[in-house]
């Protein structure tokens, strides 16, 4: 039996997703693996906005998100939020809308519990480098940040 109420795969990673009956409690990359069934309806729509999203990366997702975190990185996410498709925005500019600084901002990108959704992908370093993702500086992360910005220029 799987955490996950469901699993998809993606091109070198699958996400795990995981909900109560109202809204997704958490998204997480994981490593790739086989597909998980969804079990219930709406883990059957968040996989199915998630694959929209794979097909075209320009997909406006509609998932009942629970509320998670604290005001701060609410802000944060709300930002990374209005970043489209397509676009990066700097950590320390992210920081400067919400008079705070890039450090902070990194931290919240590192704690949404709703990636893709909440496209913190979307967040690099200053000059142009992918900064961390996902509380990790190297490795099968960054390799799916990668894959995530490539998909998005299409």
């Amino acid at each position: 039996m799987s955490q996950y109420a469901a699993a998809v795969s993606a091109p070198g990673f699958s996400l795990g997703v995981s909900c109560n009956e109202d809204e997704i409690t958490g998204i997480e990359y994981l490593e790739p693996r086989a597909e998980v069934a969804p079990n219930s309806l709406l883990a059957k729509e968040a996989v199915r906005q998630l694959r929209a999203w794979l097909k075209d990366p320009q997909y406006v997702f509609s998932l009942p998100l629970a509320p998670a975190g604290t005001p701060f990185q609410r802000r944060v996410w709300a930002g990374i939020a209005a970043i489209p498709a397509g676009q990066t925005r700097q950590y320390g500019e992210v920081a400067a809308d919400i008079g705070s600084g890039p450090r902070a901002v990194g931290n919240a990108c590192g704690a949404n519990p709703y990636p893709i959704v909440v496209p913190c992908h979307r967040v690099v370093a200053a000059g142009g480098g992918l900064g961390g993702f996902g509380r990790n500086r190297g490795g099968f992360l960054l390799d799916v940040k990668r894959w995530l910005l490539a998909h998005e220029q299409g």
